[in-house]
């Protein structure tokens, strides 16, 4: 080996005196060792460092070895070849930089672009939180093939605050976070319980103060207390952090919201005006947020003449603005039942950009020639100023449509443009058809509520001519303007919508193919809306419209025209809905830019990014409302807990099936352990479920009776019981018995809290180890906190440690380099059944045993046990992973309690060595005794 290490560098440890102020026989710290391998290029292996030292000592080689051990699973080095291995720095090309997605299981992934997703333990995912920006390793695979990760550094947080209920554990209180993806309890001080006025169970929103590390817990403070609210008033805003959803507009997005006022004539220069035109607004009955005007006319020569204003939000919204930065963070209005997030302040969206009836609006309009066939002979873009003539919904349109002409107000030139738009909407529908759109028949649902936030009724919403009417005068517009895009070579953001992937694409065919229908290797829409049409009268139509929807690729935004394949459009955008879309927004701009003949704002990578940033935005928006009708759903069930409904089963997975209730609109799902004394095969061509035994099938589309078991808020999750089945292949079952599990029907009850987890305090926070059995929480009784009238259950907790946690022996992830012992306060063990569990032995302040001592002790009873083991035969044998922990918790019991007698300092690294070397001569001893 070159010699490339100085010999002041060698031996000047700059943490010598630590190390031996630490341990009796030290070693070259970590700190030597990297400040070693940044000077030096070439990875060195174990025998270098060692030559290096100049080291003798076996024992001191083997702790060498042991320390770098630990620094390649600390993320300080990583290793490089074998027969030697080597060891260098960890450099960026090691490094994936993610975002994190947690489970309800606990555990999660490193979410990566341009690399397969890293799966995080639970152990792992104690870090991070859902959402953050992280850096990690691979660290190989699991037992299913899946890449492991390892986090180094976590480079941004998403949450800096999360809303949850206090639970007190150990006389140490916490917030247990609400959502059910998050497993990191947050610690809070006694004063701030006091304070904050917070009972047991009661619900608070926390800032937190100190992240997690591998050793603590959380820290935070109480930022706002919700003692007197109900769960339901509390869904949304605790969504709102959950999903880092931006809510709040600063003071300066306000201010410069508050400087525009009514469009004057200045704003009205250079515009076409439109004033006089008979335009109107047609939305839903709720709505406050007007994006779009309509207005037709029959043109002299035939055809017809379609205008659609959109909100000119581009007059308002400039680059460089705190209100521009605002709406590109929010990129889109979310809606929740009785509530939006707008993506604009209300005085713009609901006020100045609005298309409210009888007041002067800035737009953008698109201006389109028709033939008679409905063809686009020609359109125009261009800036105008409009005058709502009237403001109309869905449904009073529709009653107009089918006759009652008092229903919209008695404008005659309104009512001749909305009989125009009607003739030339049945014209479009036409078009549509030749042109192959997908039209799937589904069920929207709205909610009614109570004067406490708490659903009253699910009720189907009827989609009438109306919408459908507003519906194609908005795409025709979209598609004009990414044909106005592509033809003038326009940089902006196409909406795509790419063909089915062709593994989703077979398991359409194999299940289509079982009703008596066929499908293309290679579909087109037509393919599609044959199987729509041909299924549209069958009982099992949603069921069968459902597998064909699950097929479909998800649309996203991009720069690169890919077309739309659910609406068979060669070129989509989106231009109808600035005031709840950002990138509607962006392509005003654009247009705006070229009209103007002014270079665009975004191009390139720019642009390439931002759809990426807005995909993802939707995407969050729609997991958020899902996430509150689905707990809102589940609540509203609980009143339900007992009762019996009919419905239809609309997915089949391996462990059960999912039933939606015809009535209640609400699915559910019956566990395959809740089918009776059965083994039933999962078959994905049919989706269906087969018991082998009986004969019993349960397929897609099958009605059925179900119970409803339980609904658990914190998972939102409702399970059904099966009662009867009522047909099977949309034929009505016989008169007979049903084969189900003989369960008695359950009480209505409240729905199990969620489990908690004690966490540390500032001033005692607690190291992390393994779980314990739960414990029931008392009030401290030094803060006057009374119990709430709903206690939840605690998580089982994990002991704590006066002052801050120490590194103890037991731990899985606790570091096998040397270590000072120092005491913590006696835990009780946990239970050995989890596979993740963790014997823990809590260490004592006396010193440990000589090493040679401690080894003859292992030797002998590891010998005498697997002696033991030999001549005997359990009837039954535990689980791998609980042995394991027994085999490890008995010996670290023995080696504890010798420590007590013994006197001296000895450094983990070298009892690690001396432990190898014993496991070996036991094994070989083992052997020969067998």
């Amino acid at each position: 080996m070159k010699n490339t290490i100085t010999p002041d560098l060698t031996w000047n440890d700059p943490e010598a005196l630590s190390e031996a102020q630490r341990y009796e026989s030290p070693i070259p710290s970590r700190t030597l060792i990297l400040n070693i391998l940044q000077q030096n290029p070439q990875p060195l292996s174990h025998a270098e460092f060692v030559l290096l030292f100049n080291l003798q000592d076996p024992t001191a080689i083997e702790a060498v070895s042991r320390r770098l051990s630990a620094m390649v699973r600390d993320s300080q080095l990583t290793t490089v070849g074998h027969n030697p291995q080597r060891y260098r720095l960890i450099s960026e090309d090691d490094l994936f930089i993610g975002k994190i997605q947690s489970h309800t299981n606990g555990f999660g992934f490193v979410v990566l672009t341009d690399h397969p997703d890293l799966f995080l333990t639970e152990r792992e995912m104690r870090l991070v939180f859902n959402g953050d920006i992280v850096s990690a390793r691979a660290t190989g695979t699991d037992r299913r093939g899946r890449p492991l990760g390892r986090i180094v550094d976590v480079k941004e947080r998403q949450q800096t605050q999360v809303i949850g209920h206090l639970q007190m554990q150990e006389g140490q209180f916490y917030i247990q976070p609400s959502h059910p993806n998050a497993h990191q309890p947050i610690a809070l001080e006694p004063d701030q319980v006091t304070a904050a006025q917070l009972s047991i169970g009661d619900a608070a929103k926390i800032e937190i103060d100190d992240w997690p590390t591998r050793e603590e817990y959380a820290n935070g403070h109480v930022v706002e207390a919700f003692s007197n609210k109900v769960d339901t008033q509390l869904i949304i805003p605790t969504t709102l952090i959950d999903f880092d959803l931006p809510h709040i507009f600063s003071e300066q997005v306000l201010a410069e919201t508050a400087k525009y006022k009514e469009p004057a004539l200045k704003d009205r220069k250079g515009r076409i005006d439109l004033r006089e035109l008979p335009l109107i607004t047609i939305d839903g009955e709720d709505a406050r947020d007007f994006d779009d005007a309509v207005y037709a006319e029959k043109r002299a020569g035939g055809g017809f003449r379609l205008i659609v204003a959109i909100a000119d939000v581009s007059h308002y919204v400039k680059l460089k603005m705190a209100l521009d930065d605002e709406a590109q963070a929010r990129g889109t209005s979310v809606y929740f039942p009785n509530h939006v997030v707008p993506m604009l302040p209300e005085d713009l969206s609901n006020g100045l950009c609005s298309l409210k009836p009888n007041v002067d609006r800035l737009c953008m309009v698109c201006d389109i020639n028709l033939s008679r066939a409905g063809n686009v002979m020609g359109f125009e873009f261009y800036e105008a100023v409009m005058h709502s003539q009237a403001r109309t919904t869905y449904d009073q349109v529709a009653s107009y449509l089918g006759g009652q002409t008092d229903a919209i107000p008695n404008i005659p030139a309104v009512h001749k443009s909305i009989d125009t738009l009607n003739q030339l909407f049945h014209v479009m529908l036409t078009v549509r058809a030749k042109r192959g759109a997908m039209e799937f028949e589904t069920t929207e649902t709205y909610m009614t509520f109570d004067d406490k936030g708490g659903i009253s009724a699910i009720k189907p919403r009827t989609r009438n001519d109306a919408h459908r009417l507003i519906e194609e005068c908005m795409l025709l517009a979209n598609t004009c303007a990414a044909d106005f895009a592509l033809k003038n070579l326009i940089p902006v953001l196409y909406r795509n919508h790419e063909p089915p992937e062709m593994n989703r694409v077979q398991k359409v065919r194999d299940y289509v193919k079982l009703l008596g229908l066929s499908f293309p290797e290679k579909p087109t829409q037509s393919d599609y809306q044959a199987i729509i049409e041909a299924t549209r009268d069958r009982i099992d139509a949603p069921s069968i419209h459902t597998v064909l929807l699950r097929s479909m690729m998800q649309a996203v935004y991009a720069p690169e025209n890919l077309g739309h394949f659910g609406l068979a459009y060669e070129a989509y955008t989106h231009f109808t809905s600035p005031i709840r879309r950002y990138p509607d927004l962006l392509l005003h701009r654009a247009i705006k830019n070229h009209l103007a003949g002014r270079k665009t704002d975004l191009e390139g990578n720019q642009l390439v990014a931002a759809g990426q940033q807005f995909s993802q935005t939707e995407r969050r928006a729609d997991d958020a409302s899902r996430s509150v009708m689905s707990w809102l759903k589940t609540h509203y069930m609980q009143q339900h807990i007992g009762d019996r409904f009919e419905g239809v089963i609309t997915a089949v997975t391996e462990f059960g099936f999912f039933v939606t209730l015809s009535e209640l609109y609400v699915e559910g799902l019956v566990h395959v352990r809740n089918l009776g004394n059965d083994f039933y095969e999962y078959n994905v061509a049919s989706q269906s479920m087969n018991g082998k035994t009986h004969g019993q099938k349960f397929a897609l589309g099958d009605k059925v009776e179900i119970q409803v078991a339980g609904a658990n808020l914190e998972e939102r999750k409702i399970d059904f019981q099966l009662v009867k089945q009522l047909s099977s292949g949309g034929k009505p079952m016989r008169e007979e018995a049903p084969r189900v599990a003989n369960t008695p029907a359950p009480a209505k009850a409240a729905a199990p809290a969620k489990a908690t987890t004690p966490p540390k305090t500032a001033s005692n926070r607690p190291a992390r180890t393994g779980r314990q059995q739960p414990q029931t929480a008392k009030p401290f009784a030094a803060q006057n906190v009374t119990a709430a009238a709903k206690p939840t259950t605690p998580r089982p907790p994990r002991p704590t440690a006066h002052k801050k946690p120490v590194q103890q022996p037991a731990q899985a992830t606790q570091s096998t380099e040397q270590v000072k012992t120092v005491a913590a306060p006696a835990t009780p063990k946990p239970p050995v059944a989890a596979v993740n569990d963790v014997k823990v032995v809590t260490p004592t302040a006396a010193p440990i045993e000589p090493i040679a001592t401690k080894v003859q002790t292992e030797v002998v009873a590891q010998t005498k046990e697997r002696e033991d083991k030999a001549k005997s035969k359990p009837k039954a044998e535990k689980s791998k992973s609980a042995k394991k922990s027994t085999d490890k918790s008995k010996d670290q019991s023995k080696d504890q309690a010798k420590s007590k007698k013994a006197s001296g300092k000895k450094s983990t690294d070298e009892k690690s060595a001396k432990k190898d070397d014993s496991k070996k001569e036991s094994t070989k001893k083992s052997k020969k005794n067998k």
